[in-house]
């Protein structure tokens, strides 16, 4: 059984700075602006016989607004942040700059009482991993980009620490081909060029 799973990166809800941890913001008008210009390139992949979503505000509206008609899947859920939820990370630093510390260093770690980067890693891997699919099936899931980052620590087998060492930029794809614990890696670039 070989699959081909595009992973989309939902458009941006806010500035770099702005962004929040579980962020619940619809795109703003830049990501609006965003997605119709790279709706040429981006269309083509509305052909995936499965079409899934992170349920973000942000990823529904990107999927929606390319046509993907997605299905939301919890399990697509950005990382559980707890009590840091809705706030900024440079507003976390500020107030709990040795906890932000502690969190970053260790994998395991979950100080704001959510899911702490491991678990989330896993959770991700476990839902590529189950997806129903015939052979030579073409999937899609529009994704929050902390997602996607999780999608590709499980797909390579990397270190989860590695995890903060990938930047995901907002409309860029990647592409998962093979099977459930065997999956290649490939980068498609960037919708907006």
């Amino acid at each position: 059984m070989t699959f081909r799973f595009t992973l989309v990166a939902a458009a941006r809800s806010s500035s770099r700075l702005g962004e929040r941890f579980d962020d619940e913001r619809p795109l703003d008008m830049a990501g609006r602006i965003a997605v119709e210009r790279a709706a040429p390139t981006l269309l083509p992949l509305a052909a995936a016989e499965l079409r899934y979503c992170s349920p973000s505000p942000r990823s529904r509206e990107t999927g929606d607004a390319l046509g993907f008609t997605p299905l939301a899947q919890l399990a697509l859920r950005d990382c559980d942040m707890g009590r840091w939820r809705g706030r900024t990370l440079a507003d976390v630093m500020a107030r709990e700059p040795a906890t932000v510390d502690a969190w970053l260093a260790n994998p395991r770690s979950a100080p704001h009482g959510g899911e702490c980067l491991l678990d989330f890693i896993t959770r991700v891997g476990g839902w590529l991993d189950t997806r129903p699919a015939e052979h030579h099936t073409k999937m899609l899931a529009v994704a929050d980009p902390g997602v996607i980052r999780a999608a590709m620590m499980y797909a390579l087998k990397a270190p989860p620490h590695c995890y903060w060492n990938v930047d995901i930029q907002p409309l860029s794809t990647l592409t998962l081909t093979g099977r459930p614990g065997q999956w290649r890696l490939r980068m498609d670039g960037d919708a907006l060029r």
